[in-house]
């Protein structure tokens, strides 16, 4: 079944509550392992990341070892068994078997011990270990080995997919450029441009994009140096389209100019514009300064009231408890989310 992060996160924590292995497929870059990193978090739990395509059978069997004359496996320390000690300040592990599907077949029925019986060789893995898995989809050109059946009824599975409005709350909420955000409301297709055969060295994804942020983080718009960096990023085509839709930003009446004057500044009508300015007055908008901003906002088209409104709310919960906004909602009789 598709799922997006949301969903993804309450089932897997569900499936784990309930001593089930969830496995969480998805196109690269959309967020797997961030999910579970996510759930290790609010459960205090110590991560143990495992890329099953790098492993070796006896990494899941165990080491062979002679003990009165007789061979027996011992487990890698990378599994905590009975008898471990909880690292002090976590209540457990999240063994996390990362790139699973990419692991050749014999890593993979190594595998069947320990997601079904919670067995390294004859060890048990501690109580409070919890277990997860994700791979790639085989579609996508990826690493991808077939599961056998067997190995299929061991797991729960889930597909991921890429859902803009859960981004765009998360990009917020994580205060990431309002730039990156006003761009994506412009062009929700670019939030995540992968296909199979692609020829960029690189594609813009939830992944990739949280690169950019960082990148913009770091370097001066009129810096030489932000276009390439952005290729190398989101791809080339996407980076250039960015590049020119925060110059837009330049040419902006400002927030300020607004306040000083709401109902007399002029309003654009070219899109990419209004795009621009929704985030630029979301990003500076205020308890203060919404009354005098709203008086501006709701001369825009009423699409774009939306726009600005919903990522007001988005950078900032609070804002949807001022009286300009419950006017706007009770008004037009329109949900923001």
């Amino acid at each position: 079944m598709q799922v997006k992060v949301s969903q993804a996160t309450s089932m897997a924590t569900k499936f784990i509550k309930a001593g089930l292995v969830p496995m969480l497929t998805g196109s690269p870059g959309c967020g797997k392992s961030q999910i579970f990193h996510h759930i290790a978090k609010e459960y205090n739990l110590l991560v143990i990341d495992l890329r099953l395509s790098q492993c070796d059978p006896c990494d899941l069997m165990g080491f062979p070892h002679i003990e009165g004359g007789k061979a027996r496996y011992v487990p890698m320390n990378t599994f905590p068994v009975e008898g471990d000690e909880i690292p002090e300040g976590y209540s457990g592990w999240l063994l996390f078997l990362d790139e699973f599907n990419a692991a050749p077949p014999a890593v993979q029925a190594a595998a069947y011990k320990v997601v079904l019986d919670r067995m390294v060789g004859a060890y048990k893995l501690h109580k409070n270990v919890a277990i997860a898995c994700a791979g790639n989809l085989e579609t996508d050109n990826a690493i991808v080995q077939p599961m056998s059946t067997a190995l299929q009824s061991r797991l729960v599975h889930m597909e991921l997919i890429v859902d803009v409005k859960e981004w765009l709350d998360h990009s917020a909420a994580m205060g990431w450029s309002h730039k990156i955000n006003a761009y994506i409301n412009y062009k929700p297709g670019n939030l995540y441009t992968f296909k199979a055969d692609h020829t960029d060295q690189t594609y813009a994804c939830p992944r990739t994009w949280e690169f950019a942020n960082k990148v913009l983080k770091v370097t001066d718009e009129s810096s030489p140096d932000l276009l390439p960096m952005l290729v190398g990023t989101i791809s080339e085509g996407v980076a250039r389209e960015f590049v020119g839709f925060m110059k837009i930003y330049k040419s902006l009446v400002t927030v300020p100019q607004i306040v000083a004057n709401p109902e007399g500044t002029a309003v654009p009508d070219e899109p990419s514009i209004l795009f621009a300015l929704t985030g630029s007055i979301s990003h500076h908008a205020t308890i203060d300064n919404f009354e005098a901003l709203m008086k501006f906002v709701v001369r825009i088209p009423t699409e774009f009231q939306v726009v600005c409104l919903r990522e007001t709310v988005r950078r900032d919960r609070k804002m949807l408890t001022h009286p300009s906004i419950q006017k706007w909602i009770t008004t037009s009789a329109a949900s923001l989310f």
